[in-house]
């Protein structure tokens, strides 16, 4: 280690990883929780876990935290509620704050700002009862049908017939009372790691899967990831910054992810916004920052940054 590190680590204090929770993606927060702690304590850090599932918010006052590490995924932890809960402690935190957190999570929500600010997104509803299902109808097959307020896929499905859009609605639904369906964009499938105000090299996506779910993410080894996306220069400079674009207007900061479409003409189509991404050895913002030069560590101390 050298001193510059050591001043580093000695700054940044002791240092909560917030990690688990009790939010659909529990076994991928506590796995992205584990690669941080352990990136942090090799960079000298005072760092340790803390599961709100667990343990009070309380034992970060009362065991001397000085800031947390956020790497609670999903609801709880990615929507804004625990990062009102530090405000109120007065306990500094990585990533965006309270709005861009609450807005990101939100996928419905985050469209209408983007409709709102001009960037551009596939045509959705909102389904929420079953009369609902005939204005889906009418954005025409094939949908993408996705809880609301879920990360990492779940409860994701593409659906081609109406009697597989009820079917699909009512799977989402055991997930979230509000369910989004999407017009598909058929095309590349891109991601946009964002580090303060910077767009990381774009990961262009390939599955064998009818898209990228929670098993391309996390179990199959058939995914490829292209980094370079093999994309043209002056197209992937336009993304990157949509892709910064699009992760402000929403009031997200600090560092997370912006996923997108291209359709058959290069037209990008925005997805959603994650504002705490994965970091398990499957995950996207390690693997652009590797391409970028950043090590996993160095990565982690920069996340941490944010939280000054």
């Amino acid at each position: 280690m050298t001193i510059e590190t050591a001043e580093q680590a000695r700054r940044l204090g002791k240092v909560a990883v917030l990690l688990g929770g009790r939010a659909a993606e529990r076994e991928v927060s506590l796995k992205s929780g584990t690669a941080v702690l352990e990136a942090l304590l090799r960079c000298g850090v005072s760092a340790q876990p803390l599961d709100p599932a667990e343990h009070g918010l309380e034992t970060l006052i009362s065991e001397g935290f000085d800031r947390a590490f956020i790497v609670l995924h999903g609801r709880g932890g990615e929507d804004g509620q625990i990062q009102g809960a530090l405000e109120t402690m007065g306990i500094p935190y990585t990533g965006s704050g309270v709005m861009g957190s609450a807005i990101g999570m939100d996928k419905f929500r985050t469209k209408l700002v983007w409709t709102g600010a001009g960037l551009p997104t596939a045509d959705s509803v909102v389904l929420k009862v079953p009369e609902d299902l005939a204005a889906a109808e009418a954005l025409g097959f094939p949908l993408m049908i996705k809880p609301v307020h879920e990360g990492s896929s779940i409860g994701m499905a593409r659906v081609e017939t109406a009697d597989g859009l009820e079917q699909a609605w009512r799977a989402a639904a055991e997930f979230d009372a509000l369910v989004l369906a999407e017009r598909w964009i058929q095309g590349a499938e891109l991601t946009c790691a964002v580090l303060g105000r910077e767009a990381l090299p774009m990961i262009r996506l390939e599955t064998p899967n009818s898209f990228y779910d929670y098993d391309a993410k996390y179990q199959a080894a058939t995914t490829r990831y292209h980094c370079p996306s093999g994309l043209d220069e002056s197209l992937e400079q336009k993304l990157r910054q949509l892709a910064v674009d699009a992760f402000e207007v929403v009031g997200a900061s600090g560092w997370g992810r912006v996923d997108m479409m291209l359709d058959a003409s290069d037209r990008p189509y925005l997805l959603e916004v994650n504002t705490v991404p994965g970091m398990t050895d499957h995950s996207l913002v390690p693997m652009a920052a590797r391409a970028a030069g950043i090590d996993f560590d160095a990565l982690v101390m920069r996340i941490l940054e944010t939280s000054l």
